[in-house]
């Protein structure tokens, strides 16, 4: 049984209570529980409960039990989908931006779709494959908004977004040999859609991959890097926002860094405190910025950390208190730990090529104590600094928008 033909199953009557009486199953106990159904049900649809079960189970971290209980997936879908978080914030901005109605162009299971439908605004939501179509259409409903989806199955090349407001474009960003890096081999290509974003008559959204070059984002577009939980989660091309900028994100809150055009930070002796800049300022160039909130400088000039004497609050920096400094030496970093009783043992590493996993059998860590290791440089040399993780106060709640 294909995607399509399982979706049209579990949408029956036979198939919802099907789904609602295997949602909770344990994967070591599917076995025996598709014996036991098949007994009074066809195969294929067992079959296809059970699938639908695990994927709602993954969707979990991405959309919440609540939606993720009653929302229908593909694995693709599941796999590609957008964080409920990131889409929720990005349908605020196009909100604050004035839009009304979106074409959602590539739209996969409709996450986006549900997104802007709950901030209000009407959505086109167009996806080549029927599966996945038909899975938007689904969920949709599901949830409610069937009124402000429309959902279509066309190529969106062939789509008019004349009527809408606003385009949103996350063209498929995986082939058959895994992740595309190349914008332009994007599905569609990355030109593609910004032609279609400066046709847009308010405002336009380009989900991009977050390595995507500088160099690389067309004139006249805002950028956005955005993380969520300090995980890197995509960038964003922005048309009709402000024209050449440049900011990073971080969810939740949403606290939004611009950048301000500073030049490379110097590099400097280590100071007491270590900031590792967020993903998303580091992916936004914007580790400059960071250094100028706490007074600091970088550790060597082709790495992102930053050093400085004072413990500033900056929500876009976890801090570290260095209590040790010593060059790279496996046996004299493994003497220091066993003096300080570490067993709870972080490795972060930049400029290295050890790996963390290999330093830490090497020392094997032991004890009640914790500490952080940075395999790094500084000015060059290989270097060991050891400290542990300092709590800051973020600068309040709520959206803070520094560097404007």
């Amino acid at each position: 049984m294909n995607d399509l033909d399982a979706l049209h199953a579990l949408l029956t009557p036979e198939g919802r209570a099907l789904l609602d009486e295997v949602r909770d199953t344990d994967p070591a106990r599917e076995l025996a529980v598709a014996t036991r159904l098949r007994r009074d049900h066809p195969a294929g649809l067992v079959s296809a409960a059970l699938g639908q079960a695990r994927l709602r189970q993954r969707a979990v971290a991405k959309f919440g039990a609540g939606d993720a209980g009653r929302m229908f997936f593909t694995p693709n879908g599941v796999e590609q989908s957008t964080r409920a978080s990131v889409a929720a914030y990005r349908a605020r901005r196009l909100g604050e931006l004035g839009v009304t109605s979106v074409a959602d162009l590539c739209c996969g299971i409709g996450g986006d779709a549900i997104a802007l439908a709950r901030a209000g605004i009407r959505v086109l939501a167009v996806d080549r494959d029927p599966a996945t179509a038909a899975a938007a259409r689904a969920n949709a409903e599901a949830l409610g908004l069937g009124e402000l989806i429309e959902v279509r199955e066309a190529d969106v090349t062939e789509v008019d977004t004349a009527p809408y407001d606003a385009v949103f474009v996350d063209p498929a960003r995986r082939g058959g040999r895994g992740r595309i890096f190349d914008p332009e081999a994007y599905s569609p290509p990355l030109s593609w859609a910004v032609r279609a974003a400066r046709t847009a008559p308010r405002a336009a959204a380009l989900k991009v991959a977050p390595g995507i070059p500088h160099e690389a984002v067309p004139d006249g577009a805002e950028a956005e890097w955005i993380s969520d939980g300090g995980d890197v989660k995509e960038a964003v091309l922005w048309f009709g926002a402000t024209p050449g900028a440049v900011r990073a994100t971080l969810l939740p809150g949403p606290r939004t860094l611009l950048g301000t055009g500073l030049p490379d930070p110097e590099v400097r002796t280590p100071g007491r405190y270590l900031y590792e800049p967020d993903g998303a300022v580091i992916r936004a160039h914007l580790v400059a910025e960071v250094a100028a909130q706490v007074g600091g400088g970088l550790l060597d000039a082709t790495i992102a950390y930053v050093t400085a004497d004072e413990l500033v609050p900056t929500p876009y920096a976890t801090a570290y208190e260095i209590t040790d400094r010593m060059p790279f030496n496996v046996k004299k970093l493994k003497a220091l730990l066993r003096e300080r009783r570490v067993g709870n043992l972080t490795v972060k590493k930049r400029g290295s090529a050890v790996e963390p996993e290999e330093l830490r059998r090497k020392v094997k860590p032991e004890g009640p104590n914790a500490a952080t290791v940075f395999m790094t440089r500084v000015a060059g040399a290989p270097t060991m600094l050891i400290g542990h993780p300092v709590r800051t106060a973020s600068g309040g709640s709520g959206r803070d928008v520094s560097g404007v």
